[in-house]
């Protein structure tokens, strides 16, 4: 009984991690702006994680937020051989909007996965948001 639950315990805590995005294969080798990534958010998830497969190399990133507003706090980008860089955002995006361009300290490293924590804002009509990943080259 207990494995079963363990095993129950783990499905649920991977999927909760996959359940937002699709991974996503970069492969140009065109230098500027790649979409990277993008997720519909909800208002139950204070999390989701960006999966790259084919992982690349990037100079910056941008966030693009779309659909309904966001409170974004923080943004965790993990790297091959284990590197991470904790990036503080603490921004408020009205639909339409954008972050400001994000350097990345590492980037010789290629980019393993992405999180973002963030809070939804309720408002009268607004859906769920969308956000986007962009990644200078």
């Amino acid at each position: 009984m207990k494995k079963m639950l363990f095993v129950l315990f783990i499905a649920v805590i991977s999927a909760n991690d996959i359940k937002a995005q699709q991974p996503v294969v970069v492969t140009s080798r065109e230098e500027g702006w790649h979409k990277i990534g993008d997720a519909t958010v909800d208002f139950r998830s204070d999390k989701d994680k960006f999966i790259i497969l084919g992982r690349d190399r990037f100079k910056a990133v941008q966030i693009k937020v779309m659909d309904a507003p966001l409170k974004m706090d923080d943004m965790q980008i993990k790297y091959d051989g284990g590197g991470r860089e904790d990036i503080a955002l603490r921004s408020e995006f009205q639909p339409g909007s954008e972050s400001r361009i994000i350097d990345l300290k590492n980037n010789s490293a290629k980019i393993k996965n992405v999180t973002f924590v963030y809070h939804t804002i309720a408002s009268v009509g607004s859906g769920k948001a969308r956000i986007e990943l962009w990644g200078l080259k």
